[in-house]
């Protein structure tokens, strides 16, 4: 079993609120059925969800009753994007249902208090996709914050311990510094978490309230620990998520799992 997490940057233009990129979702969507795996489905919320929780700042949690119509908003908005997404699983008839976080969990100061993961384990035993994504929840101590599609990442693969953890961003994988700036950033084929420890992450000016790559590379190196390896790839390029599924090789980073 494979758990799999498509960026916000990938299937939306994070600089332009709404924006759905369904044919890269399409491409993406084809390359799992074709891989025939058992697949958990993580998305972000790109441009649908991000710009919203900014300007309400619904990651600092609740501090005024205008938080709560930003709350509603957001959560409608990412809801959109994951309708959008399962139609594109839907149209070559993979069996995908949604599985919003804030019907599922609860956070207590940003941290895990409670996750139906029964839900997952019983439509994967069936035969059926769960589909989860970056959105709002209740927080126990805040009163509301954001969950992201890395912290869900990390939550599933400690419980379900896939094959592989694959993250699909809008690069080739993971390089020496960030390569949308610096033209010299050498590719990483390889790596193991203690490595990366060592590089620097400049962020991009869309990155999102939830930290970018640097927020990334903590879910990471967390699910590293697990020992279970994880996979950075380009979802832009094609077939290159079905190699990895199938045990291909292919252009793409691979972390380690810390081996116990």
């Amino acid at each position: 079993m494979f758990i799999i997490k498509i960026g916000g940057s990938v299937i939306t233009d994070k600089a332009k609120e709404n924006s759905f990129k369904k044919n890269v979702i399409d491409n993406l969507a084809k390359q799992i059925k074709k891989s025939n795996k058992e697949i958990i489905f993580v998305h972000g919320a790109g441009s649908f969800g991000h710009i919203i929780a900014k300007k309400y700042s619904l990651n600092q949690g609740y501090k005024n009753k205008n938080q709560l119509y930003g709350f509603s908003l957001t959560h409608a908005m990412v809801q959109r994007l994951n309708s959008l997404v399962l139609n594109s699983l839907h149209e070559i008839s993979i069996p995908a249902v949604s599985l919003p976080p804030h019907n599922i969990m609860k956070l207590k100061n940003h941290k895990l208090s409670s996750f139906n993961y029964n839900i997952f384990g019983d439509y994967l035993e069936i035969g059926i996709t769960p589909v989860t994504f970056g959105d709002v929840v209740l927080d126990e101590k805040l009163g509301f914050s954001i969950c992201s599609g890395d912290l869900l990442m990390q939550i599933l693969s400690e419980y379900f311990k896939p094959e592989k953890a694959i993250f699909i961003i809008d690069e080739d994988g993971l390089y020496s510094s960030n390569p949308k700036i610096n033209k010299n950033a050498e590719f990483i084929n390889s790596t193991t978490i203690e490595k990366i420890k060592k590089l620097k992450f400049t962020a991009n000016k869309h990155d999102d309230v939830t930290g970018g790559m640097g927020g990334k590379i903590q879910t990471i190196k967390n699910i590293t620990k697990l020992g279970i390896d994880t996979i950075l790839l380009n979802g832009n390029k094609p077939d290159r998520l079905f190699k990895v599924l199938i045990g291909e090789e292919t252009k793409s980073t691979t972390i380690y799992g810390v081996k116990k």
